[in-house]
């Protein structure tokens, strides 16, 4: 096989799984890692994909890139519904309690659903959800059965969200049953991760008060790693994704002791 042809594929398998390693691509085409690496460096500067650490990934995955919330409500959308799905379950119906919904799309995705819910038979059951998402609060702020909370602060354009220092004071104040959290990306080493510092002490705010802690992620998201770590992965009690994760990442997980639910 030419190298062009080879590079050709690596570029082709990296935009598909969103991450390769030097080892997998030498053990698939029966070649050195020195080869694959000099491959991979060919590629970097054709501008096809990004070298990490004992791999790639695609060129778009900067540790400083963050797509609006608008952006992100038209992707992977049948991913996410399956996801936010299979959030649903987690959350008691016939009693009362308190969740908190980070800011994004697919939690958002979540707030469509309890939005859609029939309220209990017993008019006394209500279930408390905490916010510091303005496009949640939105959908669930008339919702009956749903007493909605907001967390004030300064609000982010791109994600349109509450942040700074009130909205971190503010959450650690709270206890809920459940948290329900974003993350841009989510790495067997590095953890959860997002691109800006003023989400990242919210959502480590959210992480560190919840009885329990529930990561949506779509399979996107996985190996991924972005500017600014926010929990580690033993931090998380639940994973909810679309797609099995990566053996590294598997294995992290595993002994993190996170329990790892495709939807």
């Amino acid at each position: 096989m030419f190298a062009e042809e080879r590079q050709q594929l690596i570029s082709a398998l990296v935009a598909e799984r969103g991450r390769v390693s030097v080892t997998d691509l030498a053990d698939r085409f029966s070649i050195t890692t020195e080869t694959i690496r000099r491959d991979l460096a060919a590629l970097e500067v054709s501008g096809n994909l990004r070298r990490v650490h004992g791999g790639a990934v695609p060129s778009d995955r900067l540790s400083t890139r963050e797509e609006s919330i608008l952006e992100r409500a038209v992707q992977r959308q049948v991913e996410k519904l399956r996801i936010a799905n299979a959030a649903l379950a987690l959350i008691p119906q016939l009693t009362t309690g308190s969740i908190l919904l980070d800011a994004g799309s697919t939690t958002e995705t979540l707030a469509d659903l309890l939005a859609q819910q029939t309220p209990s038979a017993n008019g006394n059951d209500e279930l408390v959800v905490i916010t510091h998402a303005i496009p949640i609060a939105a959908k669930l702020s008339t919702t009956p059965g749903i007493a909605l909370q907001i967390l004030g602060g300064r609000v982010r354009g791109l994600t349109q969200a509450a942040v700074g220092q009130s909205t971190v004071e503010a959450a650690y104040k709270l206890r809920p049953d459940i948290a329900f959290v974003g993350a841009n990306g989510i790495h067997a080493t590095f953890g959860l991760s997002t691109p800006d510092p003023d989400e990242a002490a919210v959502k480590a705010a959210f992480v560190t008060s919840a009885r329990r802690v529930v990561a949506l992620a779509d399979s996107s998201k996985l190996d991924a790693e972005t500017l600014v770590q926010f929990a580690n992965l033993k931090d998380v009690d639940t994973l909810i994704t679309d797609g099995e994760p990566s053996a590294e990442l598997a294995a992290a997980l595993a002994e993190a002791g996170v329990d790892v639910v495709i939807a």
